[in-house]
């Protein structure tokens, strides 16, 4: 894989050149704009994948207090750099800022459990380039039990009650779509936790979320329990700046042999105990 990293990038290393011959000539007040290509180049050259992540994200990313960033994709995507040859600087950003910021040139690409299938995968996609998909997801529908243990389901909710999610992410988007109809109120948050945090302390009634990052949240908050889970055809994929093909191309060829090799398997089994790797994620 690594010769073959190593071929893709020579490629872009000339394209690269030949982009910035042409952005040389682009008309001054263009917007200032990074292309994707001229990031791979970049990439290649440092030999370092600076990616973006809310880093506050359980099981997925998260950082303890004084730690090194951990989770399921941040080890996964260190699994895939070190096949590829690269090194991995993690940078944190805001979910509902992150694929602006990818575009931008601050990271060179995103690893946040972000969905890339359904209307809000397509929007997206009109941003970002995606990788393949390396996991399936459902929202759960978090509750404190100690105030509400009456409501089992999004169905036992009522008119002016205030729902909390995550800005920008599917289940803020579901929210929006099948609650606010209902005269539900959507309350958005910068980061999942917050919204758990407010859910304790009963400034509201639930919370909307990715089951795997509410079942990580509601482990040491005793008055939570997610009572529902809501499939909506998640699945997640990692964030490219649009145009970045050939990088997209080589990380995707990481993926497929992380995942033949059994270590996507050995990571998937650690941060979710007892769950069955998914037939289309077993070694080969």
């Amino acid at each position: 894989m690594r010769s073959r990293l190593i071929g893709i990038l020579a490629a872009l290393a000339v394209f690269g050149l030949i982009v910035a011959a042409c952005a040389s000539k682009e008309t001054p007040g263009g917007g200032g704009t990074t292309t994707g290509p001229a990031f791979e180049s970049e990439l290649i050259q440092s030999g370092v994948l600076k990616v973006g992540s809310c880093l506050d994200y359980k099981p997925f990313e998260s950082v303890p207090p004084g730690g090194q960033p951990t989770g399921f994709d941040v080890e996964l995507t260190n699994a895939i750099a070190e096949n590829l040859g690269l090194k991995v600087e993690w940078v944190k950003q805001n979910f509902n800022t992150i694929f602006t910021a990818v575009n931008q040139g601050k990271f060179d690409m995103v690893a946040a459990a972000v969905t890339a299938t359904g209307s809000v995968g397509q929007k997206r996609a009109q941003t970002v380039d995606f990788s393949d998909f390396y996991y399936n997801s459902q929202q759960g529908f978090t509750v404190n039990t100690q105030k509400t243990p009456d409501i089992k389901t999004t169905d036992d909710l009522k008119s002016g009650d205030t729902v909390g999610v995550q800005q920008g992410t599917t289940g803020e988007q579901w929210a929006k779509d099948n609650l606010t109809p209902q005269g539900i109120r959507i309350k958005s948050y910068p980061a999942a936790p917050q919204a758990f945090t407010d859910l304790e302390a009963g400034n509201i009634v639930g919370v909307i979320n990715d089951a795997p990052s509410s079942a990580a949240e509601v482990t040491n908050r005793p008055s939570l329990q997610m009572v529902q889970q809501i499939d909506t055809n998640e699945k997640y994929a990692f964030a490219f700046p649009k145009g970045t093909t050939a990088l997209v191309d080589a990380w995707n060829g990481g993926l497929k042999e992380v995942i033949a090799d059994g270590t996507y398997a050995s990571i998937f089994s650690k941060y979710f105990p007892g769950v069955p790797v998914p037939a289309e994620f077993q070694p080969a």
